[in-house]
């Protein structure tokens, strides 16, 4: 099991990631959303981000709105926030490329 994240930890790798915000109860999470010109375009990154999230075998929780898109992180058999919500979250921001 992927060992949890202390806050110091996760405030370091929070400055490295524009946009994304601590989330969750007791701060168990990070989120960011994501906004689109059209619906397709946000369905186009859905789909890459669930190719790197299957890469990593580690899954976001996907809230999709129209044009809006929000991803939220968390390991939950660690009980929060792990290095492979952080590199996820990286693999995220890739996918807008």
């Amino acid at each position: 099991m992927a060992a949890r994240l202390s806050d110091a930890e996760i405030a370091q790798r929070l400055e490295g990631l524009a946009g994304w915000e601590r989330t969750g109860a007791g701060g168990n999470a990070i989120r960011k959303s994501f906004s689109f010109g059209k619906f397709a375009d946000g369905i186009r990154f859905v789909d890459r981000v669930a190719a790197a999230a299957d890469g990593l075998d580690h899954h976001p929780d996907i809230d999709i709105r129209y044009t809006a898109i929000t991803m939220e992180l968390s390991t939950h058999s660690a009980g929060g926030l792990t290095a492979k919500d952080f590199e996820l979250a990286e693999r995220i921001e890739r996918a807008l490329r």
